[in-house]
């Protein structure tokens, strides 16, 4: 992967609003692959003091997000099909990682999958992107 596309990414991520929000970080990037960790704290709770799982899918989206721009063009999300397997637990770290199963010049499909700091599955996620065949705006800065 580019250094100078990577970097871009790896800024953009940590000044993304809704990242730092909730403690999104991008931990490893590689073509059509990233690594994304979140801590989950006491905000991040749902009605019944487990992970919410919007907070959840976001880690998961970050990731896809993410790997499928790894490759320098512009993608953007066609669906997303989540399943939670495990509540994670308080205070724990989830960690996000998203692998390219298949690109081709118009679609991708990436394999998601949420784990916590002890290797337990707490979701999966088959994502469809569109690739629009257009550079990531960002590169070359901003």
């Amino acid at each position: 992967m580019d250094e100078t596309l990577k970097q871009a990414l790896v800024d953009r991520v940590a000044r993304e609003p809704f990242a730092r929000k909730l403690g999104l970080r991008l931990v490893d990037l590689r073509a059509g692959y990233s690594r994304v960790e979140m801590d989950f704290t006491s905000d991040l709770e749902n009605i019944f003091g487990m992970a919410h799982g919007g907070a959840v899918f976001a880690l998961m989206d970050e990731a896809f997000e993410t790997a499928v721009n790894s490759h320098g063009t512009v993608a953007v999300a066609l669906s997303m099909t989540v399943n939670y397997t495990a509540a994670a637990e308080p205070g724990s770290r989830l960690t996000a990682e998203a692998r390219e199963m298949n690109r081709s010049r118009r679609t991708a499909l990436y394999d998601i999958r949420v784990t916590d700091e002890n290797g337990r599955l707490i979701a999966t996620c088959q994502a469809l992107a569109y690739r629009k065949g257009v550079p990531l705006p960002f590169i070359h800065g901003d």
